[in-house]
């Protein structure tokens, strides 16, 4: 069965490549690529700070604020850069005191436009019944 590359459910998704000319690159071209999303994220959202984490074990959080984890996932080369609500106990405490959920759906659907125009280099069109994407480049 094939697959695509993972991302978190409920996740804004923009999707790119990650181009490794040698094989023995790829450490360095994944950091690279980390260090960047990570500059450019910082820059359009100020709120989100550095943070070193996983969910499940295949989506990277490279940062996050008090309402979302900002992260990628890598699968052959297709790079999904996603913003998600946290789902970690310490958010979860929060909101129960003061309900935080409203007010990060509320954040990520202000910034969901600006975030799939900075990080997003292809469209995904659908789903095969194998479970395969079909990615297009987006037009400029």
């Amino acid at each position: 069965m094939g697959r695509s590359v993972s991302y978190p459910n409920g996740a804004i998704v923009a999707f790119t490549v990650l181009e490794v000319e040698n094989d023995d690159d790829w450490d360095f071209e994944y950091e690279w690529l980390r260090e960047d999303l990570r500059e450019r994220a910082g820059q359009a959202f100020p709120s989100l700070i550095a943070h070193d984490g996983w969910r499940g074990r295949e989506d990277r959080i490279l940062m996050r604020n008090a309402y979302a984890d900002f992260g990628v996932s890598v699968y052959a080369g297709l790079v999904a850069v996603w913003i998600v609500e946290r789902d970690d106990g310490a958010y979860w405490d929060a909101d129960w005191r003061t309900a935080r959920s409203p007010r990060a759906q509320r954040w990520l659907s202000q910034i969901a436009p600006r975030f799939d125009a900075l990080f997003g280099d292809y469209v995904c069109l659908g789903h095969m019944s194998n479970g395969e994407g079909v990615y297009a480049k987006r037009v400029a």
